[in-house]
């Protein structure tokens, strides 16, 4: 089963911890991902903005390094920046690189910035992480350890700056991404942009009560755009759990896939792993254990056909019509 995940933060962990792209400790490097039969990887540049005074400084060189990777491995993989490309790299038996950022601010609040980053191959932006920008605010604004988890933020969505970003982004065929996003900036991108987006690392809050995963208006409000969400493998947004049980189940997976299924139907679910960005106490460890979770849904009842929307057809569907 081919597989598509919209989110992994393995290019930081290079970065901090030394290692190479095709093979090292994490969860993700070009060996896994061949045994997990990928398709293709989203590698985000994350930057967080608290510990980075330069934050544009840190977006460049950590997009230097994951050029310098596929350039080492270019038997192996490639950089895609269309879906065409995509098509061509499977054609040739290549897996695909898809640049992203997660955190927008990346920018310094000058759209000449953002139309760079699209030059140097960025195709989607998460808006936020964890800290207010430029661009808007995140849930989980205030609160300490799980009570943070909770904080839902209604009230302070996208900036003037942020709506001009939004709309930059669509007229250059880049793909939004609300994960972490806060909720009144979510409604905002619903109202000031017209093509799909995604919620790349993102679960169902009805299923796990937490600030990062989408109620379901949200959910609903993202399928009727023809957007998609990623299964997000992070413990704290699979379960609830106030007593410090992080594991990571396959189960967990399972109950959100088909509870989403249940309240818009199975063409709007993908994968959002978040590996190497995440706790490492996981039922799947890394890209070659991604089988796990094809036996799993088909244990559940899920047909072959609804188990490769899961798994890229449903992302590749809104990378082919927004890139």
């Amino acid at each position: 089963m081919k597989v598509v995940d919209m989110h992994c933060d393995t290019i930081s962990r290079i970065y901090k911890e030394g290692g190479s792209l095709k093979e090292n400790d994490f969860n993700v490097d070009l060996n896994k991902m061949k045994k997990g039969d990928y398709l293709l990887q989203n590698f985000a540049m994350f930057v967080n903005l608290k510990s980075n005074p330069d934050p544009l400084t840190k977006a460049q060189q950590l997009i230097d390094l994951y050029y310098q990777e596929l350039a080492r491995n270019q038997d192996i993989i490639k950089p895609v920046f269309s879906y065409q490309d995509i098509v061509d790299n499977q054609e040739k038996g290549l897996m695909s690189a898809l640049l992203t950022l997660e955190e927008g601010a990346v920018v310094n609040n000058d759209l000449a910035i953002l139309r760079n980053y699209y030059r140097l191959g960025v195709r989607m932006i998460t808006l936020t992480w964890n800290h207010p920008n430029g661009i808007g605010y995140p849930n989980m604004l205030s609160g300490e350890g799980f009570a943070r988890l909770k904080s839902i933020n209604t009230d302070k969505g996208l900036t003037d700056f942020g709506i001009a970003y939004i709309q930059e982004m669509e007229r250059l065929k880049m793909i939004i991404d609300v994960s972490h996003l806060g909720d009144a900036g979510f409604y905002d991108v619903l109202k000031y942009t017209t093509k799909p987006f995604v919620a790349s690392h993102s679960n169902a809050r009805s299923v796990c009560d937490v600030a990062r995963n989408l109620s379901d208006d949200m959910i609903k409000e993202l399928a009727k755009r023809g957007g998609v969400m990623g299964i997000n493998f992070c413990g704290d947004f699979l379960k609830q759990s106030d007593t410090g049980d992080e594991r990571s189940c396959i189960e967990d997976m399972v109950k959100h896939i088909l509870y989403i299924k249940d309240l818009v139907g199975i063409d709007y679910v993908g994968l959002g792993s978040d590996f190497d960005g995440i706790s490492q106490n996981l039922e799947i460890k890394d890209a070659s254990m991604m089988p796990l979770l094809q036996k799993a849904l088909e244990d559940a009842g899920l047909t072959n056909d609804e188990i490769e929307k899961v798994f890229y057809r449903n992302v590749l569907r809104v990378y082919q019509e927004v890139l």
